[in-house]
């Protein structure tokens, strides 16, 4: 079954969930509702229809002004119907997503990334802390209001001066 038609099914099976779907030079996009993740993904991993066995790659998106504001991608492939999936989910600021770690056990250190550089929590994440950057950071680099310069890192970090950063540490 090709890519196209698991999106088909995805409509059919979870109406309420799938916002929508595109396609764009054969690559084919669904977005989904955040509540809805667990159950959508755990559909992809294990019907036989779908059988998206391998988690290629997972990315966040900051989309500004738009609402919500953040999104996290998700690129699957099945090896057995060689064909790959992207699905999307918005996230509200603050809002957490359905850990998948249990279902690709590669998403471990991809939600941790994301966690890091976008600030995006994974409810039931079996070790959600910084992957990249140390604890004492503060901030996430890849959204769009952290300054384009970066922090000056000749000097050193005063945790307790939110005030002059304008970013409060959200470990």
């Amino acid at each position: 079954m090709d890519s196209r038609a698991v999106a088909e099914l995805l409509r059919e099976r979870f109406p309420a969930a799938v916002r929508s779907v595109e396609e764009f030079r054969g690559e084919t996009t669904v977005t989904i509702d955040r509540t809805a993740l667990r159950g959508v993904m755990r559909f992809l991993k294990e019907d036989p229809a779908a059988r998206y066995d391998l988690l290629v790659d997972m990315a966040g998106v900051d989309c500004g002004d738009g609402a919500p504001r953040l999104m996290v991608v998700y690129l699957l492939n099945s090896l057995s119907h060689t064909n790959r999936l992207r699905v999307k989910t918005g996230v509200a600021e603050g809002a957490e997503v359905d850990t998948v770690s249990d279902l690709w056990q590669g998403a471990e250190w991809l939600e941790r990334e994301v966690y890091d550089m976008f600030g995006v929590r994974f409810a039931g994440h079996p070790d959600l802390r910084r992957i990249l950057l140390t604890e004492e950071f503060v901030g996430h680099p890849l959204r769009k209001e952290f300054p384009l310069a970066g922090h000056e890192f000749d000097k050193p970090v005063d945790l307790c001066a939110e005030e002059e950063t304008g970013y409060t540490r959200d470990v």
